[in-house]
């Protein structure tokens, strides 16, 4: 037996061992991809000690439920994740999780929804191409690394992957490697039930080069070639159909049966002992694999040495040098807050999506690390700041890799995912992407991982009520704000004004760990009295205050103005109103408890109002006004005026809870046994 032969078996029974040991898990598809990983992993450029830096080649796992292979590579490579941490696989605490998580060394990015790595996938290689165009010289080459990436027959189906991979033919990503795992099984059987089409005649149709390793099992001088060729290959992303046996080696080969469950006791001994080890031992890692191994990081340390000391040049010579090192180091420009524009109550009124697009003009120059795009929405979205150029490819004349404005075309889902893969590469990239509020839902699988993995992408979210009119309620969110907002991590701001829409960015762009979604509208909306980036940048404030209120409205949004105008309309009245302005509920519920309660105090009733579901108001108020079913095709004031989203219809329903909750001992909603 070769000592790759050993390699590649050691990697299969530690597979094995892993999903043997916690009785739970998937062995099939580590026993046929072992080959390829092995091969992959020959041919890549890391450091296990450094797992960050920025020149590394990147490996995703798309296939996540795979990922005992992955943490098998990862313990023989020398990276954190030891022999003892496969023995913890898929057990509460473990660095050894069901499916690969981000925050582990040499995991990139979190995948197990099927689809999303390969869309991460692309998304790492438009981030190495942009870095690239922007900092390589005659001189010096920082960034030249491959993203390598392994999906399967489940990947391939899912839409994502397909809006991902079309996007990535056309941006000619020739730094992309793919290797579909053709082993025609998924857990309900052959694919032959359900996945018949011709793959590499769709991805030839993509603009993707296409190549076929046909025994993907034992051929690993074929996966070398092909390998080879991929890179060769100019102007096309590769994907390369390695056709393999699930399960090889077992005596459930080739069926489902493999594919999700452990290998019975007698099956493991078989199969240890037919790859030439110990049937009565686990978790074997012979002394020659690790100094194979070994040999390979020590190899991979002069490249990364050589590197560092490339960048030290650089640095010290080329005009970028300083620009270089803040965007390795991961720090913001000092100072961008000052880009961001201000407002008084006496500037005009503007739609707040207008106002997201004044301060994309204004801090763009100051962050060349802010990349992004919109779903074929730019013209209303508002998302292309000015002077601006379209990351393209060069041959097409239309804009050049160094461009910061991505054409997603209409992909939200794969713009999502795309997004985190750009945040995945480092480099202090800030990604954003542009569509209607309503269609983020389109991309929620992704979103949600944004949330998951800690990745701080930006959605600019437009349209964001039944504000916008006549596209009706296909196009009007209702229940899409309650979503996000129930989503852990995740911020949803929904901006009154100018100075809030500003604090959106600003909280947005500095944020290291939480993914914001901005909404905005389509529709105009006055300056307010009492906003600032201060007091927004608490997520909720006293906007309109009053001494000893009957009632406090908290609003968000467009229905902040009117929640004013119904104040005003009541102080005439008799009736002393204050509105509160809750711009975004995660950051608001960071606030310390004093400051909460002097914004939402005892003893007042309070009532929401926003023109979308009441869905989590309660968390705020006594009562909610708000929208509960779908909207309808009109005008946007008389789409208002027919739910009742009018002064006079605020104020009665203002009206009816002051005089219900008078005379009646109230504490803030705010006011819990537990949190």
């Amino acid at each position: 037996m070769s000592i790759e032969e050993k390699f590649i078996n050691t990697i299969r029974l530690l597979a094995v061992d892993e999903v043997s040991k916690a009785n739970s898990g998937h062995p099939g598809a580590p026993l046929g991809l072992a080959p390829t990983a092995h091969v992959i992993f020959k041919n890549m450029k890391f450091n296990p000690k450094e797992p960050n830096w920025p020149n590394r080649d990147r490996f995703v796992l798309s296939n996540g439920h795979a990922c005992a292979l992955l943490y098998a590579m990862l313990c023989l490579y020398g990276y954190k994740t030891t022999v003892d941490d496969l023995k913890q696989f898929r057990q509460v605490n473990s660095k050894t999780p069901g499916h690969p998580e981000a925050d582990i060394d040499g995991v990139e990015v979190t995948t197990g929804p099927l689809g999303q790595g390969i869309s991460n996938a692309v998304g790492l290689a438009i981030a190495q191409k942009q870095f690239a165009a922007r900092f390589n010289t005659d001189k010096y080459t920082v960034s030249d690394n491959y993203t390598y990436c392994i999906l399967g027959d489940g990947c391939l189906m899912e839409g994502v992957s397909s809006e991902a991979s079309s996007l990535a033919g056309h941006l000619q990503l020739d730094n992309l490697i793919a290797f579909w795992d053709d082993n025609h099984i998924t857990i309900d059987g052959d694919t032959n039930v359900a996945f018949t089409e011709n793959v590499l005649e769709r991805y030839k149709a993509y603009g993707w080069n296409v190549l076929h390793v046909a025994n993907g099992d034992d051929d690993i001088d074929a996966i070398q070639k092909a390998i080879d060729e991929a890179k060769q290959t100019k102007g096309k992303p590769t994907l390369i159909k390695v056709t393999t046996v699930i399960g090889y080696g077992s005596l459930l080969q080739g069926t489902h049966g493999v594919h999700g469950a452990p290998l019975k006791a007698d099956d493991v001994a078989q199969l240890k002992k037919k790859f030439g080890f110990d049937p009565e031992q686990s978790f074997v890692i012979p002394a020659e694999v690790e100094e194979f191994a070994a040999k390979h990081v020590t190899k991979n340390l002069k490249v990364y040495n050589d590197w560092i000391n490339l960048v030290k040049n650089y640095v010290a010579e080329e005009k970028q040098g300083a620009e270089l090192q803040r965007r390795i180091d991961g720090k913001l420009p000092a100072d961008w807050t000052k880009a961001l524009p201000t407002y008084t109550s006496s500037d005009k009124a503007l739609a707040t999506r207008k106002l997201s697009e004044m301060v994309l003009d204004n801090i763009t120059a100051e962050l060349p690390e802010l990349i992004g795009g919109s779903a074929d929405l730019t013209g209303s979205n508002l998302t292309k700041a000015k002077g601006t150029i379209d990351f393209q490819p060069p041959s097409t004349g239309l804009g050049d890799y160094d461009g910061v404005y991505i054409r997603y075309g209409v992909r939200e889902h794969g713009m999502g995912a795309i997004m985190n893969g750009i945040h995945a590469f480092g480099a202090g990239y800030k990604a954003f992407g542009g569509t209607f509020l309503n269609f983020v839902s389109y991309a929620s699988g992704a979103v949600r991982l944004s949330a998951l993995s800690e990745f701080p992408v930006i959605w600019v979210a437009t349209h964001d009520s039944i504000g916008l009119g006549e596209d009706g309620p296909t196009h009007q969110p209702i229940e899409t704000l309650a979503h996000f907002r129930a989503t852990p991590n995740l911020m949803v701001w929904r901006p009154a004004d100018g100075n809030e829409v500003s604090a959106a960015y600003q909280a947005a762009i500095e944020s290291t760990h939480t993914p914001s979604i901005i909404a905005l509208t389509r529709q105009n909306l006055p300056q307010l009295e009492h906003s600032s980036i201060e007091n927004a940048l608490k997520g909720g404030y006293v906007v309109y205050p009053v001494e000893n209120p009957d009632l406090i409205i908290v609003s968000s949004g467009s229905e902040v103005s009117l929640s004013i105008d119904t104040a005003k309309k009541m102080a005439g009245e008799g009736y002393k109103v204050r509105v509160v302005s809750m711009a975004e509920f995660l950051t608001f519920d960071k606030q310390p408890e004093d400051y909460k309660l002097s914004v939402l105090p005892d003893g007042v009733p309070i009532m929401s109002l926003e023109v979308m579901s009441t869905f989590g108001w309660s968390k705020y108020s006594h009562e909610q006004f708000g929208l509960n079913t779908f909207g309808a095709s009109g005008k946007g004031p008389d789409v208002y005026k027919k739910f009742g989203f009018t002064v006079d219809g605020v104020s009665d329903k203002a009206a009816k809870v002051i005089e219900f909750y008078q005379g009646k001992q109230l504490v803030s909603p705010l006011k819990r046994a537990f949190n």
